[in-house]
């Protein structure tokens, strides 16, 4: 089953350093595609394709202009992609802090148990 919801389209798109790297470059500002390629050690049908990923996803849109291809940064789908992370960070951070409450808890249960049991000896 192929993922098409944006969150999952984004974080494929994550998923590959070249396309990571393609990003940061464009977070300096925007880029015809030739500037970009110039950075990689790669076809430039690789490259088509990355960057096929990258739009598809919404984090760079082309604008073409007379014969040059420019590419800019969207950062819209980045600031889901990282309100989802905090979300889960949060739930995880309430769920360990519950863990550790349930645990001290049950420690200080099985002292109090033993010093209970060493008073009646």
């Amino acid at each position: 089953m192929r993922a098409t919801d944006r969150l999952s389209l984004v974080f494929a798109a994550l998923a590959d350093p070249t396309r990571r790297e393609i990003l940061s470059r464009l977070s300096r500002g925007t880029a015809t595609v030739g500037e970009v390629a110039v950075d990689f050690v790669m076809s430039a049908p690789a490259i088509s394709q990355h960057l096929k990923v990258l739009e598809g996803a919404g984090l760079i849109t082309r604008t073409a202009r007379a014969q040059w291809r420019t590419l800019s940064l969207q950062a819209e789908p980045l600031d889901e992609a990282n309100a989802w992370v905090e979300e889960q960070r949060r739930a995880w951070n309430l769920r360990l802090d519950a863990l550790d409450d349930h645990l001290a808890a049950k420690k200080k249960s099985i002292s109090e148990d033993h010093d209970s049991q060493e008073a009646e000896r």
